[in-house]
């Protein structure tokens, strides 16, 4: 009898482990559940090219159809998994119908935080996680129209700048004291606020949303400080939760995500789970975490497809991450909380290029890269190698970079 293995949610973390299972070894059914009409498609396009109308769908897709045909995965989309019930090994679906496993791999992901404020139902106010949300907005886009951002995290800024690159007017309200303040250094935030201000998006921090005004479609935004910020479109963006409901209800152990060891096994050894929805151990920054990332959703998902065949190999990548905002490419590597020193590399006030290196007792942890791929790509280096850095040389944008690395 061939086994089958269920994949419940069509993300980046699926589209890499179904192809991979197959091409481990996996014998039996592979079957993805997803919600949405689509096969797993890449998300960090929909605020960024997919907003501005450079990519359609097909441009968005994560792997083309065939690649699955190839491999043998069959999809079931436009269903919910309302239950996982862990003693017959079966789910219950939002059609009544049942049907069984023998493996589960969880790549359910993540959603939008959302607001409950006075008038939040109201017609134009939009959050961005999926494509329906970016085709709702583009519906209220027109030059002249004005556009109000609440959040200025990576979503809130990347939307910011193809709202202005498409000609709307646009103001972003930051309830922090400070953009990207949960992510960066003031340093790099600093740098962000001075690039979106010269391109006309008007900043301002400390600032809360008490409720949204109008009569069926929203026209102002109030703020706690009492003032008020006409609007033809708003996009909410302040965070997002993992979408854990279906492991709590069936008794896996949940603590911020689902939590998974080193080999991407929930408590129960025949499910496995990867990506936003997952808290584990990071053996370099030796804690546990969840990550938000594209390439954490990958890197486990292959982890998860191996364990499910038989083969353990540990999950040990270094986290990374990217964010583009007209023609700034900020890459991330590593993660930086807990630093206590940052060193700046570059022009960070007059020019669109620099590299902050983020230390701890002397050691680089992490690095934010803006428009400097070297930087990154050594930052990767010496973050992974717990370098120890001369500082004085790393500020000095005169000395290539690769020979820090010794």
């Amino acid at each position: 009898m061939s086994q089958t293995c269920i994949i419940i949610g069509a993300s980046h973390a699926a589209a890499q482990l179904a192809p991979t299972l197959r091409q481990e070894g996996w014998q039996g059914r592979i079957l993805v559940i997803g919600d949405e009409p689509y096969i797993p498609y890449h998300r960090p396009p929909l605020s960024k090219t997919f907003l501005s109308g450079e990519k359609g769908l097909d441009d968005i897709y994560i792997k083309p159809q065939m690649v699955y045909e190839k491999a043998e995965v069959e999809f079931m989309l436009n269903t919910r998994v309302t239950e996982i019930d862990r003693s017959n090994k079966s789910l219950l679906l939002d059609n009544g119908e049942s049907i069984n496993y023998d493996k589960l791999a969880l790549t359910m992901g993540s959603r939008v935080r959302k607001v409950d404020l006075p008038g939040v139902n109201l017609e134009g106010i939009y959050y961005l996680r999926d494509i329906t949300d970016v085709e709702q907005i583009k519906t209220k886009v027109g030059a002249g129209k004005k556009a109000v951002i609440v959040g200025g995290g990576y979503i809130g800024l990347e939307t910011a700048a193809v709202l202005r690159k498409l000609g709307m007017e646009v103001t972003v309200l930051e309830m922090m004291e400070r953009v990207l303040q949960r992510v960066t250094a003031p340093e790099v935030s600093e740098f962000y606020d001075r690039i979106h201000k010269e391109e006309g998006v008007d900043i301002l921090c400390g600032v809360g949303v008490t409720a949204f005004a109008g009569t069926e479609s929203i026209e102002k935004v109030v703020c706690n400080d009492g003032s008020e910020h006409e609007a033809d479109l708003v996009v909410v963006g302040v965070g997002i939760v993992p979408n854990v409901e279906l492991a709590t209800q069936a008794g896996l152990e949940v603590n911020n995500g689902i939590v998974v060891d080193q080999f991407a096994r929930t408590s129960d050894a025949d499910i496995v789970a990867a990506g936003d929805c997952t808290f584990h151990h990071n053996t370099l920054y030796d804690k546990e975490i969840r990550l938000e990332s594209v390439q954490n959703a990958t890197d486990q998902a292959r982890v998860a497809a191996q364990t499910l065949c038989g083969k353990e190999n540990a999950y040990q990548s270094l986290p990374w991450f990217w964010s583009d905002q007209y023609d700034l490419k900020l890459q991330i590597a590593g993660l930086s909380q807990g630093y206590d020193e940052v060193i700046i590399r570059g022009d960070r006030e007059n020019s669109r290029s620099f590299a902050a290196f983020y230390l701890k007792d002397g050691v680089v942890i992490s690095v934010d890269a803006v428009n400097k791929p070297p930087e990154f790509m050594m930052g990767k280096r010496m973050i992974s190698a717990k370098l120890e850095v001369d500082k004085t040389r790393l500020a000095d944008a005169a000395v290539p970079i690769k020979e820090l690395l010794g």
